[in-house]
């Protein structure tokens, strides 16, 4: 048998045990071409019918085949690992005789996506609707479409043994620092796992502490936030079947920030800011602190507030910290089955089961009602931040914080929460402080802990080492308007 013969029967016979491999011959005589090869379940039919069959002529070469076919991306090749790669990912085979080595691949893969739709987790009342879909080409077409330069730069690669999932690198040449690049580019090529299904699992492999509860990256669905992290010196990776894009390096603070923030007036907008701020403290101190006073602290109680607290608990069996722990449980269990269950009835079981259930329960004497009401309100904290990841790591980190109340008081909590601040202190985001208050630097109070008026923002954050330190190239102010009340 001849080498070539040899190279042909090998891929066509180890792909052929599969049933939706295509392997055919287009002309009734043996000696005549062509045959043609491919996957029925990974191509375009419409596509293999009007834009290749058509163009195929038995006096036709596979390079006339090449420059004929009206499709872009054509490849002639005698690689046999190539040929398999590439009809693995959608190409077709097109051979002249079924011993030879050289085959033409055409691009016929069937590439059909949701459209473009709104942020599921990240929508808001104002601003851009369009979110990234699972498509990694049509979600860099997105981005570019924000950032029409060409320093905007895409390095791309492939993760995963057994997957081979397209992974893209996005950033700024110019602005984003070079070892922030390099680190990221290094991480991903690192990794050695058979199977990446999102970008959670790149992040998830990439960040500095896989041990922290505290996210190290944000993981977005919107354009606009892309596009702004990158003209700031941030790196994005993309990951092809991810609706999700993940934004590097980040800081504590901008788990906050909303890009509706940039839509309101500078001082509405620190309200905001300010106010998920806040809820995030109630989320993470309230219960725990019903706990500690209830059952070590009795005399910090108003006095009041003592009696309808007393009153409350009067029928409930159970010591505070049970009773804590059942009701948030519960209420979390609630949350669960609302996300897990289709969208209408989980609607519906979120509202049902939070007012149903929570009357039940009080009027049992299960629980208080005013525990119902800090229950309820450090719930509806936790999800005042815009990131999700977040707002779970806020939804976890309270349980602990409930045992150590009910075991050391208010002294337990004030442990938690120094051991807090020393991990945020400690942890880092691609090398960058993750809680940036030390070296505490002056672009972190342009646009970070506080939003000022854009014409005070003239410098991108230096948490991130940005080539390009100035954002305001121009701070010349418009002339003043006419005034009618003055001639």
């Amino acid at each position: 048998m001849k080498s070539g013969d040899s190279n042909h029967q090998d891929w066509v016979e180890v792909l052929s045990y599969s049933n939706d491999f295509i392997h055919y011959h287009t002309s009734l005589t043996d000696g005549e071409p062509f045959w043609i090869s491919y996957y029925r379940t990974l191509v375009s039919s419409d596509t293999l019918h009007k834009d290749v069959l058509p163009y195929i002529q038995k006096q036709s070469s596979l390079r006339e085949l090449k420059s004929i076919i009206p499709i872009q991306e054509n490849i002639l090749t005698s690689d046999r690992d190539e040929i398999i790669e590439n009809l693995m990912n959608g190409y077709m085979a097109i051979q002249v005789h079924s011993h030879d080595d050289e085959c033409l691949l055409v691009n016929i893969a069937n590439n059909k996506f949701r459209d473009i739709g709104i942020p599921i987790l990240e929508d808001s009342a104002l601003g851009p609707k369009a979110g990234f879909i699972e498509e990694i080409d049509t979600n860099i077409n997105l981005i570019r479409k924000r950032l029409p330069i060409s320093d905007l730069t895409v390095k791309e690669m492939e993760v995963g043994k057994l997957s081979s999932t397209k992974v893209a690198v996005l950033y700024v040449n110019g602005i984003a620092d070079k070892e922030n690049v390099n680190t990221v580019v290094q991480r991903i090529t690192d990794i050695q796992y058979d199977h990446i299904q999102d970008s959670a699992y790149i992040s998830a492999m990439i960040e500095d502490n896989s041990h922290s509860l505290f996210p190290q990256s944000i993981s977005t669905e919107r354009p606009d936030r892309v596009a702004a992290g990158l003209t700031e010196g941030k790196i994005i990776i993309v990951v092809d079947g991810s609706p999700n894009l993940v934004i590097l390096p980040i800081t504590y603070m901008e788990s906050f920030v909303a890009l509706e923030d940039y839509s309101y007036s500078w001082i509405i907008a620190n309200f905001f800011r300010l106010l998920r701020f806040s809820a995030i403290f109630i989320s993470f101190f309230i219960t725990p602190m019903y706990v500690a006073i209830m059952t070590f602290h009795y005399e910090l109680i108003p006095a009041r507030l003592l009696e309808p607290l007393v009153g409350s608990r009067a029928t409930v069996p159970f010591p505070p910290f049970l009773e804590a722990l059942f009701l948030e449980i519960m209420i979390e269990m609630v949350k669960e089955a609302g996300i897990r269950l289709p969208l209408k009835i989980g609607q519906s079981l979120g509202v049902v089961g939070g007012i149903v259930i929570g009357q039940a329960v009080v009027e049992a004497g299960l629980t208080s009602n005013v525990l119902l009401i800090f229950v309820g309100l450090g719930t509806l904290a936790s999800y005042t931040s815009p990131v999700y990841k977040f707002s779970n790591t806020i939804r976890f980190i309270k349980f602990p914080v409930i045992f150590f109340a009910a075991w050391m008081g208010l002294l337990g909590i004030f442990v938690c929460l120094i051991f807090a601040i020393i991990h945020l202190i400690r942890l880092t985001s691609l090398g960058r402080p993750y809680l940036s208050l030390y070296p505490l630097r002056k672009t972190a109070l342009q646009d970070l802990w506080i939003r000022l008026p854009f014409s005070m923002q003239k410098e991108n954050p230096q948490s991130v080492r940005p080539q390009k330190k100035k954002k305001l190239v121009d701070s010349k102010k418009a002339p003043e308007p006419l005034n009618d009340f003055y001639e």
